[in-house]
């Protein structure tokens, strides 16, 4: 696995929506597999699961962007997963890293 977490003081769906195409455009086989929202009057939380097939790896890499915002401030975590061919311990992340590096590079 692999993480990326950050806060920004932006506004919420302006950075959702940069996200999703962010790692949208970052891969030809991206696609955004599931998604959820939730919103109180205290603060909202977005979750989008993309997937992306590795061509280091040979296999399909999920990436976990959840947004979470209280006040002024967004934090983003991202989490990838999936990269390795390994039975009982990873032997490399390379497809996880470079997943998570189409969000790194941009934001």
């Amino acid at each position: 696995m692999a993480i990326l977490e950050k806060t920004f003081q932006e506004d919420f769906d302006r950075l959702l929506s940069r996200v999703e195409k962010i790692v949208m455009d970052g891969s030809i086989s991206a696609t955004l597999e599931e998604s959820a929202d939730y919103e109180t009057p205290q603060g909202r939380c977005s979750v989008r699961v993309f997937e992306r097939y590795s061509y280091l790896g040979g296999n399909r890499v999920s990436m976990s962007v959840t947004l979470f915002q209280a006040g002024g401030l967004v934090h983003l975590c991202a989490i990838t997963s999936g990269g390795s061919q390994a039975m009982f311990f990873k032997l490399n992340t390379w497809g996880e890293e470079s997943f998570l590096d189409t969000l790194r590079a941009t934001l």
